[in-house]
């Protein structure tokens, strides 16, 4: 029989009702056998003590419900965000507070490339720049022959120079939607969502998918986890072919491998009934560490980039309605065909409009074709109501709030977008948990930083940048915030009976913290340190 080993903590938050707090944990065959005091698993034999976690608090492994693989490998491109940030070597790199410091540093930046390489940026915020947009006329100042192209830090935009917009054939006469035009009726270079943006994508070689499914990439985004505390994360739009499939299975197999990889198929823009067959297969190749069969539908676009589909009165500054990546024609087939194949979805929705076309379309189809347990999920929720979150728990959907918003742009909704009164309700826990909806909260890395600690921060004090708490009324707890990055994130992935608390005959996966998230002040919350994680049994230390 296998070893049975008891880790001993300074204190253990288990998110177990029948036994909240202990001190110890026994492991056995990578599951917990028995949780408690010293003794706790005396009664199924021989045990070996391990005094090496004594100091540290443990909680659950936490679980990020809604993240991107590639929040590791973009740091291949130059960063162009307005916040300072850490890469995965744990280099910080200078945030860019100006059009100016942007064009200033991508110059120096273009001097190590080869003069045939397009220069690629990503996590832009033009959204903090006053006075102008970001266009062509400023990137050909860094070039006018090399192509660039700078992804905004939503990726719902990107602006491009004269070189990139040439090489996609958009000019005056370009009439797709999505490639903006100044005044003289020339494309500006800001391109809005993939249909426009993907041209572009296409012939400078950026390749997210190829991002995504090499082993560096694999491996860099599991270090990411472990320093941030997660054992299960999502890659929640994932373009998988059978390649990427095997490299995948022989990365996540490995015992060195600090997480369990939710990967979830994208599907817009295809067939329906192709995409839920390739779901319903990819179901029957999954493993413990690599978890398969679920799909992602993107309906519309990012709220501070204006192409979010919003409700009646619109945005403050008179912008146009936002873009549709799925026409909602297109969600209700894909939404009833993915019903009706009992495949679990995943749905982008940031505006309220797009929450309401979502919501509907799961109705309808749950009338067509029953499905108790479906737990089908929208993701980021940004907009909605307690009507919509009423109907969601009618209907037995979940919600994946998008709380880091409230810190990084909260400021600028009220201000910039959608207004004082419906920035107050954004990213409304507190109306979901009250609705009855199971809810989780995320950080849509590399969108924001991976940081579950974090985000639980964002949802409890709900403070913005400059200091100011948007919507009191939304607030939770701690003990809601825990949940929400624990087994609320794991209720979603339907991994709850496997992840999420530490109770007996689960994955032993915990997070190894330096303070108790429950005993410091609620604005500390952000600052607990995390020591590393373990998985299955195993000891990882970052």
């Amino acid at each position: 029989m296998a070893p049975i080993t008891v880790f001993q903590a300074r204190k253990i938050i288990t998110m177990d009702p029948n036994c909240p707090e202990a001190t110890h944990v026994a492991v056995r065959d990578g599951r917990i056998l028995a949780v408690g005091g010293a003794g706790c698993a005396d009664q199924w034999g021989d045990v070996v003590h391990d005094h090496s976690l004594a100091d540290a608090v443990l909680m659950p492994g936490m679980v990020e419900g809604h993240a991107h693989m590639m929040a590791g490998a973009m740091w291949k491109f130059a960063y162009a965000g307005f916040h300072d940030r850490m890469d995965p070597q744990g280099k910080w790199w200078r945030g860019k507070p100006d059009i100016a410091t942007v064009v200033c540093d991508l110059t120096d930046h273009a001097q190590s490339l080869p003069e045939d390489q397009p220069l690629i940026g990503w996590g832009l915020d033009p959204i903090f720049f006053t006075g102008e947009r970001l266009s062509r006329a400023h990137l050909d100042q860094i070039s006018t022959t090399r192509p660039i192209a700078i992804m905004f830090s939503n990726f719902h935009l990107m602006c491009v120079n004269s070189a990139a917009l040439a090489q996609a054939g958009y000019d005056h006469a370009t009439n797709v939607e999505g490639v903006v035009k100044g005044p003289d009726g020339a494309p500006t270079g800001e391109l809005q969502e993939m249909a426009a943006m993907f041209p572009v994508m296409r012939r400078l070689g950026m390749d997210f998918r190829g991002l995504s499914q090499t082993e560096a990439a694999i491996e860099s985004y599991g270090a990411v986890c472990m320093r941030a505390g997660v054992t299960t994360v999502t890659d929640l739009y994932s373009q998988m072919e059978d390649a990427d499939l095997a490299i995948l299975r022989q990365v996540t197999a490995r015992a060195s491998y600090p997480t369990r990889l939710v990967p979830v198929l994208g599907v817009a823009g295809a067939d329906p009934e192709t995409a839920a067959a390739r779901a319903q297969a990819l179901a029957r190749q999954g493993t413990d560490k690599l978890r398969l069969g679920a799909v992602k539908l993107m309906t519309d676009g990012s709220i501070q980039g204006w192409t979010a589909r919003v409700k009646w009165p619109g945005y403050v500054g008179g912008q146009p309605n936002g873009i549709w990546n799925m026409a909602p024609d297109e969600i209700r087939r894909m939404v009833a065909t993915m019903q009706a194949a009992g495949v679990q979805m995943h749905i982008h929705v940031n505006g309220d409009e797009a929450s309401e076309v979502a919501i509907d379309a799961i109705e309808q189809a749950a009338r067509h074709s029953p499905w108790p347990g479906a737990r089908h999920v929208l993701q980021h929720c940004q907009m909605m109501g307690p009507d919509q979150f009423a109907r969601c728990a009618e209907l037995g959907i979940c919600t994946n709030i998008f709380a880091n918003h409230i810190w990084y742009f909260g400021d600028q909704h009220a201000a910039l977008t959608i207004g004082e009164d419906r920035a107050k309700r954004m990213d409304a826990l507190r109306a979901a948990l009250d609705a009855g909806v199971h809810a989780a909260i995320h950080s849509d890395a590399p969108v924001t930083p991976l940081g579950p600690l974090f985000t639980a921060w964002c949802a409890v004090n709900r403070q913005t940048m400059s200091g100011r708490v948007l919507g009191a009324a939304q607030c939770v707890s701690v003990a809601e915030a825990l949940h929400a990055i624990t087994l609320g994130a794991a209720y979603t992935l339907k991994m709850d009976g496997e992840v999420g608390s530490i109770e007996a005959g689960k994955f032993a996966d915990f997070a190894i913290l330096g303070e108790d998230p429950l005993a410091v002040p609620a604005q500390a919350l952000k600052d607990v340190p995390v020591l590393g994680t373990v998985l299955a049994g195993q000891v990882h230390l970052a």
